[in-house]
């Protein structure tokens, strides 16, 4: 009999990418394994999901405000509805292990999973830890981490350190810098930055760099840059000056393709972000966004500082920090040398074949 694995995570690519990770693993080991996905109706995982090959099913879920908004008398009827809706996915489909790598909706489906005696394991990419994986934590049989210390949140005798699970295509099969090169049209004999601001894209960063976009032509800098859906078109409106050496995209399907081109990343700080560019060594200026519970990207971002690892920069400064750091990064290989062996020596290796252990042991319990 097939292994059936149900997984939930979403609303942004830091949940999304270690989902597919971790169904792709399970896939290798077992062809047999029957997958089914579940994320928030109306966010980025009902459209990655499906393009990675995976069936998925929508809950109508979203997070509470923080602030006072009417979306919040809206969110007892979600969440009530939510779960009833994971009652019936769970009682159809009936899986074996239910994986939480976090977002809304693995809220409703692990909680109701945990009730029917379902094995459950979340996996929790930052140093703090969302809201959702922290109600959950009392709930589930294990608990996938990638940072120390996180007794803090999740009772200890849970907690597996494992790294956070990469996509395969950048831990074992980037391709080479000349043929990445060479797929963007772009030069060996020039310096390429890639621009990344999260799967969602980030307004201030976004902003910041078409401002700026002279610079590029100025400095003969080649730019591969992902703006986001929500900011696209009013990117691309910086194509003009910066011309044949930029290549603007909403949304890069192929990241190790695009991680392999760059000399430099401009990243936001997100756990994932931080697990691929360690896993590569590259040299990296790290812009957390300062829209996240607790401050974590930039708490993500001080632990690789610390080693000299990566550079920092707070949104808050980017006008006046970015473009100097970058020009002096350029300048000085001696320093892209020294970031990249830092970088590189902070990598957590084979996190995803862990994390898939974890699961099969709960699966044979």
């Amino acid at each position: 009999m097939s292994k059936k694995i149900l997984i939930s995570g979403g609303g942004t690519g830091g949940h999304i990418f270690p989902a597919i990770a971790i169904a792709k693993e399970l896939q290798k080991r077992d062809k047999t394994t029957e997958f089914l996905f579940v994320g928030s109706s109306d966010r980025m995982e009902m459209e990655r999901v499906p393009a990675a090959g995976y069936p998925i099913k929508g809950l109508w879920i979203s997070g509470f405000q923080r602030s006072l908004t009417i979306k919040n008398a809206l969110f007892p009827v979600k969440l009530i509805l939510s779960l009833l809706k994971s009652f019936f996915i769970l009682l159809k489909f009936k899986p074996h292990v239910v994986v939480g790598t976090g977002g809304f909706a693995s809220g409703p489906i692990l909680w109701i999973a945990s009730l029917l005696r379902i094995p459950c394991l979340i996996q929790e990419q930052n140093s703090f830890p969302g809201i959702t994986n922290k109600i959950l934590a009392s709930r589930v049989q294990k608990i996938c981490v990638a940072y120390p210390n996180l007794d803090r949140f999740f009772p200890k005798e849970k907690i597996q350190i494992t790294g956070n699970p990469i996509r395969s295509e950048i831990e074992y099969g980037t391709p080479s810098k000349e043929d990445s090169l060479a797929a963007y049209g772009f030069t060996k004999d020039k310096t390429t930055v890639l621009i990344i601001g999260g799967s969602l894209g980030a307004k201030r960063l976004n902003e910041t760099v078409i401002e700026n976009s002279s610079w590029f032509g100025k400095n003969d800098v080649q730019l591969i840059w992902q703006t986001g859906n929500l900011y696209s078109k009013r990117c691309e409106s910086a194509k003009s000056v910066l011309g044949v050496n930029a290549q603007i995209r909403p949304f890069i399907n192929d990241m190790a393709q695009a991680l392999s081109a760059a000399d430099i990343v401009i990243s936001r700080a997100g756990a994932i972000a931080i697990s691929e560019l360690t896993c590569l060594g590259k040299v990296s200026i790290l812009v957390p966004s300062p829209n996240v519970a607790e401050d974590h990207q930039k708490k993500n971002a001080l632990a690789l500082v610390a080693k000299n690892a990566a550079i920092l920069v707070e949104e808050k400064n980017m006008n006046t920090e970015l473009f100097t750091q970058l020009e002096s990064l350029i300048n000085n290989p001696e320093s892209q040398i020294l970031l990249t062996k830092n970088c590189k020596g902070m990598e957590q290796l084979k996190a995803v074949e862990k994390i898939v252990d974890l699961i099969e042991e709960l699966v044979n319990d």
